[in-house]
């Protein structure tokens, strides 16, 4: 069934969208944290559709709230009508936001959800200049192709905006990786100032940044990185946005915003995947100011639907009244630890990195260099003893793990013992 299904694919889909395995899997069930492909093989899944089934499979809090909305035979209305479901979950996303005067704006996507961000900051600052980070990611549509400073997913070098690159999120092979902390977010900082007097002409628009960089392989930098960045941008008037499509809602344990870990509060903050547990949508939430200045008609014909808000008030609910925060603080702590203490006797592990359940294995060849063909290898050992992980930074050696918020302590051992078993049949194969 999988092999007429791929043929089907690669028949009538573009060749550029990839799919992670030599034998493709179709998956067609899933229940907690597990899900079962079209041939009956269950998995562990540790990579949540791209960290996006943040609560799990089948939640009936959340399949309940979707069902009594799609029961009202409403499945769509669009933003040119009151929408019950999107002005309460707005509300509650205002409220958890840490903004003075939050405005929300519900899209699609993380990727939709970016490019209004760069909307907004351009038409409010007058300036196409837009700061990012190397390594970054921030989606597939043309203005967030522009910001993204990571080749492999750099389409085209057209864009509407001009970007400038900054260092400072992916620590591992930065030239400042050996400093200590204090001194690489100096040295970033003072990277940072030099890029705005060097190549800007000082009216940029906003400066895009991931709290931690996920496509980027969880690239995870110290604390108080973005906040120093902040107090470079104040000296300029621009405007921060944190792009928390990957590292909101809790996933990174410590707190429920990634960019809080830096001590300092965005113009905007970017969402979507944790929040709909699989349903399509993102958002934006920003300071009125920045949020309204657009004089110009617009609208979202799908953003904000009634039964995607239905569904994401629903996961949004779950997981603050089960603190899954503090759950994925707690085991991604241990996963951490473990993979770590793993590494002190692995030739193959350069770096292993993250925060909650969050978290980046960079492999590497005993020179430290990539080691992209080792990840490919310890995924598909990995699918073999029944674990689905992902795959990411700039050469594809970083196994990305990102499971379920409501990840058991019991389900972390097995991933972590599959983990251990896939890491040193690689390592024995590869050198």
């Amino acid at each position: 069934m999988s092999e007429s299904l791929l043929a089907r694919h690669r028949a009538v889909l573009p060749s550029w969208l990839s799919l992670y395995y030599e034998e493709p899997i179709e998956i067609v069930s899933g229940s907690g944290r597990h899900v079962t492909d079209a041939d009956g093989n269950t998995y562990l899944d540790f990579f949540a559709g791209i960290l996006t089934n943040a609560i799990g499979y089948d939640i009936a809090e959340i399949s309940d709230a979707v069902r009594r909305q799609v029961d009202t035979g409403v499945l769509h209305t669009s933003t040119l009508y009151l929408i019950r479901q999107q002005v309460e979950l707005a509300e509650r996303i205002a409220e958890l936001s840490g903004l003075s005067d939050p405005r929300v704006f519900f899209t699609n996507s993380g990727t939709e959800a970016n490019e209004t961000a760069l909307m907004l900051a351009t038409q409010h600052r007058r300036s196409n200049q837009v700061l990012a980070l190397r390594n970054s990611y921030h989606g597939r549509a043309f203005g967030t192709v522009g910001v993204t400073g990571n080749r492999g997913w750099s389409a085209t070098s057209l864009s509407p905006v001009k970007v400038s690159y900054v260092h400072g999120g992916y620590r591992y092979r930065s030239p400042f990786r050996d400093l200590s902390d204090a001194d690489y977010i100096a040295a970033c900082a003072d990277d940072l100032r030099e890029i705005i007097e060097t190549t800007t002409s000082g009216d940029v628009a906003c400066m895009i940044v991931e709290p931690i960089q996920g496509v980027g392989g969880f690239a995870t930098p110290p604390d108080g990185l973005f906040g120093a960045f902040a107090e470079v941008l104040g000296d300029y008037g621009i405007p921060l946005i944190s792009d928390e499509v990957q590292t909101g809602w809790g996933r990174t344990g410590e707190h429920f915003w990634g960019i809080q870990a830096h001590d300092v509060t965005p113009a905007a903050m970017t969402f979507a995947k944790g929040l709909g547990n699989g349903l399509a949508i993102g958002g934006l939430v920003a300071e009125a100011e920045l949020m309204d200045d657009i004089d110009a008609n617009s609208i979202s014909t799908f953003g904000g639907n009634p039964v995607s808000t239905a569904g994401a008030t629903a996961a949004l609910d779950y997981l603050l009244d089960r603190d899954l925060q503090a759950n994925a603080a707690k085991l991604g702590g241990q996963l951490l630890q473990d993979l770590r203490d793993r590494a002190e006797n692995s030739a193959l592990i350069g770096d292993v990195r993250g925060k909650g359940l969050m978290i980046g294995v960079e492999l590497v060849e005993a020179d430290g260099t990539p080691a992209p063909a080792a990840a490919t290898r310890v995924m598909e050992l990995a699918k073999a003893h029944g674990l689905l992980i992902g795959k990411g930074g700039l050469h594809g050696n970083v196994l990305r793990l990102a499971p379920p918020m409501t990840l058991t302590e019991h389900e972390a051992g097995q991933a972590l013992q599959v983990l251990a078993d896939s890491l040193a049949q690689a390592e024995q194969e590869h050198h």
